[in-house]
Formats: structure tokens, C-alpha cells, sequence
């Protein structure tokens, strides 16, 4: 009987000329450029209405809450309806919420529970938003240049990013985090109104019959025929989770009692910018076979932004940091991609990319919702080692599985699934040589 695992992967078509990757790619920078600012202001915003570290993680969980509950429907109405037409619809939510939550801080009317709603809306925004943009974004490269072009991408949204948390920065410390939330809701209409002439004529169309609920176990098959991919998606639910904690919840506050402010951290999380830029750059030339080894290596180095701060280094220390581990995750993520869009067939990208997603955002309200409390019973200091000392563990645990080392990536590609893209390893015995 043939598995998910070892079933062939049809050709996928790309759009004439490119169009849906240079608006994807357009859309993607604008976003970039006022979510990075808006994640700082959504935090000093509760500090400076007279929050704590609790408060914060509240409002931090109120965003991710709404990604556990909805994604996996995200993901199933992304494969069933236009993609462009999710994402437009979920951009148009995010520009609202954050408008009236911009009015709110800058008015001095916000209150805790405004800031939770108004995040929480963000949060479905993202839910519907997220499956549908990396499915749209996987069915608009061909196989022969996907790592490539997932690299550039990747490299401009970074790029975007690094301006978009230093001006976040400079701007909260000049003025009122109100207006870098105005900024993020403006750009959000702009992104939407590009993402609305997307092409989606070269998308198979959908087969008449099954519902939601069958969508969501034939995602689920997907997912679990795949070793490598159900135990990456475990790792990321640890990480993510704790990564969450450590940059939404105590980097603000170590940044505000210990290093000077908004500034010092905008600067760092700017630095990370940099090294996704550089990481990007690298992802273009460098092309390892092995792409989750590579790829999972490389997440270790996410474990020294929270010993950054425990120490905590000062701003230049923490800045170097920051960019190492830009550069890792960047690795990674490119072998992520490639992975997904060499395995995975394109009329399922969005459901497995939502599982994807709910596996890496799973925990993160429950991390958030936590770092207050846990800061108060053991201490910042040891609440962050703590967070270092998890991704460790459970980056060491995935190497365990043979598919995570051993999944190779294919020679010359002309399409998923045609002959040119025959193995080449000699591990035929396994459903990873069988598709490596």
C-alpha cells in the first residue's frame, strides 16, 4: 500500500511572468514594514497605560489564542475557495482592528480589554490570512527555482523588517505607540489592495464533494504519513511557544529596566532583521542537500536570545545575537519551504500549511499567558534560562528521527512528481529515499 509519504506529488503550473510572486512579494514588504513597529508599540502601549509583565503576556496570548482556534478552518477554506480572496478579506480585518486600536491608545481611552479584543481580531485576521498566503505563494514558483525565489522573498519581507522595528522604535520613543499602530493598519489596506489582483487561474479547481471536516482529515493524513514533517511541527510547538514568552513578554520589560527603553530593543530586533537578510542571501547560493538537517541545526541558535537576556548583555551583545540567530532561522525556514513544496501537492498546501501553523502557535497563549506568573514565582533571569534550555532539548530530540536527517533534496527539478525529478539517493528502502 503506498503512503501520503512515498505518493507522487503532481506537476504544479507557475503563472505567467511571475506576476503573483512579484505582488506577493510587494504586499509581503509592505506588511513587514508596519507589523514589525506595531509588535513593540502593542506592548509598551499596555505598559505605558499602566500594565505589567502579566498584562503584557495577556494581550501577547489574546493575539495567538484566536490562531489555535481558527487556523485548521483557515487552512481548509483557503484549499476550497480563491486564496487571493482569504487573504484580502483577512488583510481588510486586520486594517480595522487595528485602526480603531490605534484611536483607542492615541485618544488615551485603551484599556486592557480593548487591547485583547482588538489583538484578538488581529489574531483571526492571521488564522485565515496565514494557510492561504503560503499555499498562494508555494503554487506561484516552479519546482526548478523554489528554493530561490522562497529565499528573496523572504530576504525583501526581512528586509522590510529591519526599517520597519527600528523606525518602530525610534517612533515610540518620540511619540505615542498610537501612531505606529495607525501606520500598520495603513499598510494593511495597501497590502490588501495589491493582493486583490492576484492570479488564481493556474490553481487546479476543486473537486465537487466533501466538506470542511473531510478537508481537515485528508490535511491530517498529509501530515501524518510524514515523520519529518509531524515531529518538526512538534519542535516548533516547544520553540515557538518559548520563543514567544522570552521576545513578546521579558524582552520589553529586561529592554525597559535594564537596558534603556524602546530603542535599545527596537535596535535588537532590528539586528535580527539584518541576519534574516544575510541568512536570505545565503539560502540563494548555498543549497544543501539535506535540507532538514541543515535546516534543524540551525534552530539551535534560537536558544541565545533568551540567554541574551537573562545575562542580560548589553545592547551590542544582545544586537550580535540577534543577528546569528536571523541568519539560523533563516536557514531553516528556506528548507522548510522547499521541503513543504517539494513533498507536499499543491491542492493541499494551505491544509497542511495550516496544521503547520497550529502545531508552531499551539502553545504560544499558554507561554504568554504564563511568563508573568512564572517571572514572579523563579524570576526573569531563570524563567529565560529555562526558555534556552527547552529549544536545546527539543531540537537534539528531533534529530532523532531518521527522516529529519536523511530527506534530501531532489537534483534537477522541471516539476513536482515528473520523471526529472527521479531520486538520486541510494536509500531506496525508505519512503525519504524514495522521494529524496
Amino acid at each position: 500500500m503506498t503512503s501520503p509519504a512515498s505518493s507522487p506529488v503532481p506537476a504544479r503550473r507557475a503563472p505567467r511572468g511571475n506576476r503573483n510572486f512579484g505582488l506577493l512579494t510587494a504586499a509581503a514588504i509592505i506588511t513587514s514594514l508596519g507589523t514589525s513597529g506595531a509588535l513593540i508599540a502593542a506592548a509598551f502601549a499596555v505598559l505605558e497605560s499602566g500594565g505589567d509583565a502579566g498584562d503584557v503576556g495577556l494581550v501577547a496570548a489574546a493575539r495567538t489564542a484566536p490562531l489555535v482556534l481558527f487556523l485548521l478552518i483557515g487552512g481548509a477554506v483557503a484549499d476550497r475557495i480563491p486564496r487571493h480572496r482569504v487573504m484580502v478579506a483577512a488583510n481588510a480585518l486586520n486594517c480595522v482592528s487595528q485602526a480603531v486600536f490605534a484611536w483607542l491608545v492615541l485618544t488615551g481611552s485603551a484599556e486592557l480589554w480593548h487591547m485583547m479584543v482588538l489583538t484578538a481580531l488581529c489574531g483571526t485576521g492571521q488564522a485565515f490570512f496565514g494557510p492561504a498566503s503560503e499555499g498562494m505563494l508555494m503554487s506561484s514558483v516552479d519546482g526548478e527555482h523554489a528554493a530561490r525565489a522562497f529565499a528573496l522573498f523572504r530576504m525583501a519581507m526581512h528586509g522590510a523588517a529591519i526599517g520597519g522595528a527600528a523606525l518602530g522604535g525610534a517612533m515610540i520613543a518620540a511619540m505615542d505607540p498610537g501612531w505606529v499602530l495607525a501606520v500598520d493598519a495603513a499598510a494593511f489596506a495597501v497590502a490588501g489592495v495589491l493582493r486583490a489582483f492576484l492570479d488564481v487561474s493556474h490553481i487546479p479547481g476543486r473537486a465537487a464533494g466533501g466538506g470542511l471536516l473531510s478537508d481537515l482529515r485528508d490535511g491530517w493524513r498529509e501530515v501524518a504519513g510524514r515523520p519529518w514533517l509531524w515531529a518538526i511541527v512538534l519542535q516548533f510547538s516547544v520553540v515557538v511557544a518559548v520563543v514567544g514568552a522570552a521576545e513578546a513578554v521579558y524582552g520589553p520589560l529586561v529592554a525597559r529596566d535594564q537596558l534603556g527603553g524602546a530603542r535599545p530593543w527596537g535596535l535588537a530586533l532590528a539586528a535580527f532583521g539584518v541576519g534574516t537578510l544575510g541568512g536570505a542571501l545565503l539560502m540563494m547560493r548555498w543549497r544543501p542537500r539535506r535540507l532538514l538537517l541543515a535546516g534543524t541545526l540551525c534552530v539551535f541558535p534560537l536558544a541565545l536570545p533568551s540567554a541574551g537576556l537573562a545575562i542580560p548583555l548589553p545592547v551590542a551583545g544582545l544586537c550580535a545575537v540577534m543577528f546569528v540567530t536571523g541568519v539560523s532561522i533563516e536557514v531553516f525556514g528556506v528548507s522548510w519551504m522547499t521541503a513543504l513544496h517539494q513533498e507536499i501537492p499543491e491542492e493541499k498546501l494551505s491544509r497542511v500549511s495550516a496544521y503547520d501553523w497550529f502545531g508552531s502557535v499551539a502553545m504560544v497563549p499558554l507561554a504568554t499567558a504564563a511568563a508573568g506568573p512564572v517571572e514572579s514565582l523563579v524570576g526573569r533571569s531563570e524563567a529565560l534560562w529555562g526558555c534556552a534550555v527547552l529549544i536545546v532539548l527539543v531540537t537534539a530530540g528531533v534529530l532523532l528521527v531518521p527522516d529529519v536527517r536523511n530527506l534530501k533534496r531532489r537534483g534537477t527539478v522541471k516539476g513536482i512528481g515528473s520523471p526529472a525529478a527521479a531520486p538520486e539517493s541510494a536509500d531506496a528502502e525508505s519512503p525519504v529515499g524514495r522521494l529524496g
